[in-house]
């Protein structure tokens, strides 16, 4: 029986049971656990460093009200992040190329973000859907797009990681299994396209890393503009 390409994305089930609850608590465990002596060992120095550089260069265009935010974007950048190369490795299951997932972090953090400007400052959180200057007949339409813009920004957040991570892994499975078709009739050819997805994975690990990063810029932007 052939398999469909896109069977790799479904979640894998055990017994009745969803392991996706596992392949989202077992990454943590690689994480190294902080101290605190003032010496530490090089792993725990350098996620120190990360996330410390990670708070600065998210946390400087913010106000002093949105700093609070620091602890919940810093373990989302972690857990993004070890998801997304999670599904790099052999034998895997990526997490997040279940929209569900995506959704379910996007929604409720847009949601907090909104609400957090409509009880601080409800006048600049309203006056983000009429442009200043706007023509008096252009009011009710623009107030319009702006307010379905506004709803579509968690829809957005959550269908582009879903997109770029699930492209990414399709297109890795569709080179390998042309590479060993390719194989025994010509090897040149299939010699070119195994380092075609030698450089494709490395690219892929680049994406990993970069859509981790911008789901947790954008969520930034959303809450810079409402504190």
């Amino acid at each position: 029986m052939t398999l469909s390409f896109f069977d790799q994305f479904m979640s894998p089930i055990c017994m009745g049971i969803p392991l996706v609850a596992l392949a989202i608590t077992l990454p943590w465990v690689l994480f190294p656990t902080p101290s605190a002596r003032w010496v530490t060992n090089r792993l725990l120095t350098l996620q120190n460093w990360f996330l410390n550089r990670f708070a600065y260069q998210l946390m400087m265009p913010l106000n002093v009200g949105g700093h609070k935010w620091v602890l919940i974007f810093g373990s989302l950048m972690l857990f993004l992040l070890t998801m997304n190369m999670l599904g790099l490795l052999p034998y895997t299951f990526t997490p997040t190329t279940q929209l569900s997932l995506n959704m379910g972090l996007a929604v409720p953090l847009w949601l907090a973000t909104v609400i957090i400007g409509m009880r601080n400052q409800p006048t600049v959180a309203l006056g983000h859907l009429l442009p200043e200057g706007t023509p008096t007949p252009l009011i009710p339409v623009l107030i319009i797009i702006e307010t379905i813009s506004l709803f579509i920004r968690p829809l957005a957040l959550g269908v582009r990681l879903t997109a770029n991570l699930t492209a990414g892994h399709l297109l890795i499975q569709l080179i390998s299994t042309a590479a060993f078709v390719l194989l025994p009739l010509m090897p040149t050819v299939a010699i070119l396209t195994t380092i075609l997805l030698f450089l494709l994975t490395l690219l892929e690990v680049a994406v990993a890393m970069i859509q981790a990063y911008v789901f947790v810029l954008l969520l930034s932007l959303y809450l810079q503009e409402n504190v």
